[in-house]
């Protein structure tokens, strides 16, 4: 992984895909490092694509490991998260993923029956800094994960003295500062084209789609833990809430539960569109739709 930059830019390629970071002033070398570096520390933690990754220890021996400090807010997204969807959002999906072929090798071929994920009040215990696990298990965090490091990174260029920035990971964005940006919500089954557009002012929007992650007969990454199956009735979410990790969260949630359900635990604006090419969206939302 590797940064370029420019007068107040900075892209780079990271947890398999690609990042740009806008600030007000030119970002130092010091800060930029920093992140990157921080970035590696999420790799080496979460990616259940590498054997080296807190994650894989997990996925081969049960016992107790202890994660960064604030991973803290991801974990307890996710309990939010399940509870609010019955399970079908989940952050022990990562077996079920492997199952359908998205496993370490990207085979990207199915190895069997689709496979509901386990139980999470029967698989681990979380105390907030360490997770303790009584059997294997194999930990997926794709359905909040990006969002959940969109958020460190805007904490770290604040803290290096950044009043504004906009950080795009490939699609999910946080924004700092005065003002508003249009967004445009892309068609996911033809990304020339726009549904709608969000305006975004500081707070996350972030998406999500199949389209980006598909193979075989319909298969693709976004799937109910309940049954182990790729979802089908809804095609692309937008959420915008104040943090990335909730906007990342909820944008897969909304793929399995009605919004007015999540709405009851979350503060949050929504676009979603179905098969049928039909769009539900938020009356109060910020923008506009063409669809």
């Amino acid at each position: 992984m590797t940064g370029t930059a420019r007068p107040a830019s900075v892209v780079f390629e990271a947890i398999g895909t690609s990042w740009q970071i806008d600030t007000d002033q030119p970002m130092d070398a010091a800060t930029q490092a920093a992140v990157l570096a921080r970035v590696d520390v999420f790799d080496r933690t979460y990616s259940r694509f590498r054997d080296d990754s807190l994650v894989a220890r997990i996925a081969s021996t049960p016992g107790t490991v202890e994660f960064p400090d604030d991973a803290a807010d991801l974990f307890d997204l996710y309990r939010r998260l399940y509870d609010a969807t019955d399970g079908a959002v989940s952050p022990l999906v990562g077996r079920s993923l492997e199952t359908l072929g998205y496993d370490r090798a990207y085979s990207l071929r199915a190895s069997g029956p689709a496979l509901p994920a386990p139980n999470w009040d029967d698989s681990f215990a979380w105390d907030g800094r360490s997770l303790t696990t009584i059997r294997p298990v194999t930990v997926d965090v794709g359905a909040a994960g990006k969002g959940y490091l969109v958020d460190i990174i805007g904490r770290m260029l604040v803290e290096a003295g950044h009043e504004g920035y906009v950080i795009d990971a490939s699609g999910d964005i946080r924004r700092r500062g005065p003002g508003s940006i249009r967004v445009g919500l892309e068609h996911p089954w033809d990304a020339t084209k726009a549904i709608g557009v969000a305006n975004l002012g500081a707070g996350a929007i972030c998406a999500s789609a199949p389209n980006r992650r598909t193979w075989g007969d319909g298969l693709h990454h976004i799937i109910d833990a309940t049954t182990g199956l790729p979802t089908r009735r809804v095609i692309a979410t937008w959420a915008l809430a104040e943090t990335a990790l909730e906007a990342d969260g909820l944008a897969t949630a909304l793929f399995f539960t009605e919004p007015a359900r999540l709405q009851r635990e979350f503060d949050f604006s929504y676009v979603r569109m179905f098969a049928d090419q039909t769009v539900e969206f938020w009356p109060h939302l910020d923008g506009e739709m063409f669809l």
